[in-house]
């Protein structure tokens, strides 16, 4: 699989917000985020199914995520509260077959409830015009 960046571009380490950070999702975040995906909801706040089963399949996942990461493949960000007390959702930045790149998000039901979602995603539009190499971005599910 081809890479997402150039060897020579640096990764953006994330979005420093006083409601928000976001930055790289990674093993660590296993138990914090396996809750999160447990309550997550779609836009309109409809309750959404859990991407995995058990905090092991969850492993498992972020495992992969951390090492697409790495390899400049993909983008795995974890959104979680300014103090890291709690996953607050996700943020995903993939190859797309006719755009630069596909980008989506979610929150966990709190979140959408407290109107995070408009504003983590105008803060990544913003961030990805500003930091990130894309001309073309597909705003779509995975």
């Amino acid at each position: 699989m081809a890479k997402l960046v150039p060897d020579d571009f640096r990764i953006p380490a994330g979005i420093e917000h006083e409601r928000f950070r976001v930055r790289m999702l990674s093993i660590d975040d296993v138990v914090k985020d396996f809750d999160a995906i447990c309550d997550r909801v779609d836009n309109q706040g409809a309750p959404q199914p859990a991407f995995v089963a058990t905090v092991a399949e969850n492993l498992v996942d972020l495992g992969w995520h951390q090492k697409e990461f790495e390899l400049r493949r993909s983008f795995a960000y974890t959104v979680v509260a300014p103090d890291e007390s709690r996953v607050l959702g996700c943020l995903y930045i993939n190859p797309s077959e006719t755009h630069d790149a596909r980008v989506w998000m979610w929150v966990r039901r709190s979140a959408w409830e407290e109107g995070l979602d408009p504003l983590l995603e105008a803060s990544v539009r913003d961030w990805l015009v500003k930091e990130w190499p894309f001309e073309k971005v597909d705003w779509g599910p995975s």
